[in-house]
């Protein structure tokens, strides 16, 4: 097994090297050999596989750049200036993607996507070199499963660092799409030719995925169906296709008894609450280190960090975000703590609990129901409907809609996106999609106090220059 995951490492490594493969290098012969036996044999295949599902939940992609961090400081969610001392997220939070320590986050992000991408297709290659190792419905599911996750790398590299969509800008060159098992020349896509590409391999992972439409909570681990259809939702939502945004998250909402919401007794359960509405989720990743000294809530959100080393909102704006549904349970005490060392509240969605069995426990939510209903919320033409979808989710989320109903308006959902989404990194592709010319400024009390004028040089985040320079 150990030499499975070296093979899986020095493969992603040689490919990394060159981030979207942009130099041909061959494998040596015992490479060659290892390549041999590890797709000779069944279980070994499903270990590369697994192998790859690791990737996704390492801090370099969504185990913590793609959503604790980098999303939410581009979108201002955090305040930047506690203390005297400048935070160490500053250089983020203001668009300096040329800083070194900018630019190399970005180039991590950029190389470790793209060795998944590889990995994926090179899983695709070895199943096709060994057929019948795998009986048809595992090698189905598997390349299912493969063309899922690498549609959805490529979607969250070109909202990084492709252009913004919904322009005319999205004809530019903008990032590789990369199908192939072999380290080879990927040449840079428009825009519009990766969602293209986008869109196909999602409809050739739901062709492939359709005869399993059972759920379990172990599958919400995996790339399914479901997974599938809400990643179609939000993909044709970005690309401008409304009906066809809101076809997809209507297979979600209507087998949302497969998502259930989240029950409040789990919520406000003493030392394990479920934060992260889990029963919810559509599609999550593990990642054993979240609850680590060196990773997640305690590097990024504990009371315990210094001022300048935290991530946290500002006060004032956290108040006034839930000053008409003060009754929210994301404005809760299990969501919020302000520690003794601390006059500002600090965020406990991803501290650890007490059972270390919970199923829940060192997940991140990567696609939520909830998201499925914003959707709806965003798409649907009748706006007694939409507002009954947006109004769905706040219901669920402890608030009386009876008394407290609001119509499905841009502001209201993007509210609902600041809400639901800290901490997952949605919201800045939200702005980005929407062509959003000016936010608020995280370190701000108001949203009136010194907003951040918004565009290309914000949005779009630089293709790293190792990438280019290796052309």
């Amino acid at each position: 097994m150990k030499r499975i995951y070296r093979y899986l490492i020095a493969a992603s490594f040689a490919a990394a090297s060159l981030s979207s493969c942009t130099k041909y290098l061959d494998l040596k012969p015992e490479d060659r050999l290892l390549e041999e036996q590890v797709f000779s044999s069944a279980a070994n295949t499903a270990a590369y596989l697994n192998g790859i599902y690791v990737k996704l939940g390492t801090p370099q992609l969504y185990g913590e750049n793609l959503t604790l961090t980098i999303p939410d400081i581009l979108a201002q969610q955090y305040n930047m200036s506690y203390g005297s001392t400048p935070s160490i997220y500053y250089t983020y939070s203001q668009y300096q993607f040329t800083s070194a320590q900018v630019s190399n986050k970005m180039a991590e992000i950029w190389a470790n996507a793209y060795n998944a991408i590889f990995n994926g297709n090179r899983l695709i290659s070895g199943m096709d070199k060994n057929p019948g190792v795998l009986d048809t419905k595992t090698s189905t599911m598997f390349r299912g499963e493969v063309m899922a996750m690498r549609a959805m790398l490529h979607f969250d590299l070109l909202r990084l660092f492709g252009p913004m969509y919904n322009s005319p800008d999205s004809v530019l060159k903008s990032i590789p799409y990369n199908r192939s098992g072999e380290i080879s020349v990927n040449p840079f896509l428009p825009a519009n030719e990766v969602m293209s590409n986008i869109v196909s391999d999602l409809s050739m992972a739901e062709s492939l995925l359709s005869t399993d439409k059972t759920m379990t909570f172990g599958k919400k681990y995996k790339f399914n169906y479901y997974t599938v259809k809400a990643l179609q939702a939000r993909v044709h939502l970005y690309r401008g296709n409304k009906d066809a945004a809101l076809a997809c998250a209507k297979v979600l909402i209507d087998n949302s008894a497969l998502f259930p919401w989240v029950d409040k007794f789990f919520l406000n359960e003493k030392g394990n609450p479920d934060r992260l509405f889990s029963t919810e989720m559509i599609l999550g990743i593990y990642n054993d280190n979240l609850s680590g000294t060196s990773y997640g809530h305690l590097k990024i959100f504990s009371g315990g960090l210094a001022d300048n080393a935290i991530l946290a909102p500002k006060d004032e704006r956290l108040t006034a975000l839930y000053s008409d549904a003060s009754a929210d349970w994301r404005y809760s005490s299990q969501f919020w703590d302000v520690p003794g060392s601390k006059i500002y509240r600090t965020f406990l969605k991803y501290a650890d609990v007490e059972d270390r069995t919970k199923p829940f426990r060192n997940t991140i939510p990567l696609l939520k129901l909830s998201e499925m209903y914003y959707i709806a919320a965003e798409c649907e033409r009748d706006p007694n409907i939409a507002k009954g979808y947006l109004n769905k989710v706040r219901n669920q989320r402890g608030i009386d809609i009876t008394t407290n109903s609001v119509p499905a308006t841009e502001a209201e959902i993007l509210k609902e996106y600041k809400k639901e989404f800290l901490g997952e990194g949605q919201l800045f592709y939200y702005y980005k999609r929407t062509n959003t010319t000016t936010i608020p400024n995280g370190s701000k009390a108001s949203d009136t106090d010194a907003p951040i004028t918004m565009g290309a040089a914000q949005y779009v985040v630089p293709i790293p220059n190792v990438e280019i320079e290796n052309r």
